[in-house]
């Protein structure tokens, strides 16, 4: 199953830089936002990605072309310009880089990933949340259901749409001005069968004006992955100084890999 890493979102606002980077390059402790969620995935068994590239594309293109000396210590002779890496250190994945251009909308960038997935489901996260997601759970329950595409919720920060959900786990609809009783929000993870991007293209033929849950549960309906532990959007820098916090002091709920 591959894994579609959406980074072609609008400059960051997570670095006080003149040269604004894409938000996924933002560091936390040292890594990109990107390497978090891939780390993450790669855990679960999951490590052939697809990354949907927009605004300045080619600094997530340069980070993986250089990933194996980013990595490693080396010794560099700058006269012969000779490298030598010693501590080797890199990761067992496959990363596809796809421009998908700066102003395109979410859902036209993943229709046009229907061409990398092939006939198999795939997984899709945005690339400025973290979370602790059990995915293998997940992935196990989208299987058992007849639905085209399977959503994480999980409770709110205090700044998203909300999703009305039933008791019994069924999405009723968005709400942006918020619902009674217990409320959920779109948590960034999603997994979507071959048919869902068939629907997709549909609804960008007919140009109706939806979001990407919207557009599936009109369709064939979805399912709701209910997550009740940690997730975040890195949406400023009050997100970040609190994410690099929790990572320096050991407690990083993300991090379920080891080192």
């Amino acid at each position: 199953m591959k894994v579609i890493i959406l980074a072609g979102g609008l400059p960051s606002t997570l670095i006080e830089e003149d040269e604004k980077m894409p938000k996924p390059m933002a560091e936390i402790g040292g890594r990109p936002i990107l390497w978090h969620i891939m780390k993450q995935y790669a855990y679960y068994g999951y490590n052939d990605f697809i990354i949907c590239t927009g605004y300045k594309g080619d600094v997530i293109k340069e980070y993986f072309i250089n990933f194996y000396i980013y990595q490693s210590d080396i010794t560099v002779d700058l006269q012969t310009n000779e490298v030598e890496v010693h501590r080797k250190q890199t990761e067992d994945w496959r990363v596809s880089i796809v421009d998908t251009g700066r102003e395109t909308p979410i859902i036209e960038r993943l229709y046009m990933m229907r061409e990398y997935i092939g006939q198999k489901a795939a997984l899709v996260s945005y690339g400025d949340c973290l979370s602790d997601i059990d995915l293998g759970t997940m992935v196990e329950m989208h299987k058992k259901c007849d639905k085209i595409a399977t959503f994480a919720v999980a409770h709110p920060t205090g700044r998203n749409e909300v999703l009305s959900v039933d008791a019994y786990g069924n999405y009723c609809g968005s709400d942006k001005y918020g619902i009674k009783g217990e409320a959920w929000v779109n948590a960034c993870n999603m997994i979507l069968e071959p048919e869902a991007f068939s629907h997709i293209g549909l609804a960008l033929q007919q140009s109706l004006p939806m979001t990407l849950i919207d557009c599936l549960d009109q369709q064939k309906g979805i399912q709701l992955y209910r997550h009740k532990g940690f997730w975040s959007p890195v949406e400023t820098v009050r997100d970040k100084t609190w994410l690099e916090g929790l990572w320096t002091t050991g407690q990083a709920p993300w991090k379920v890999w080891k080192d």
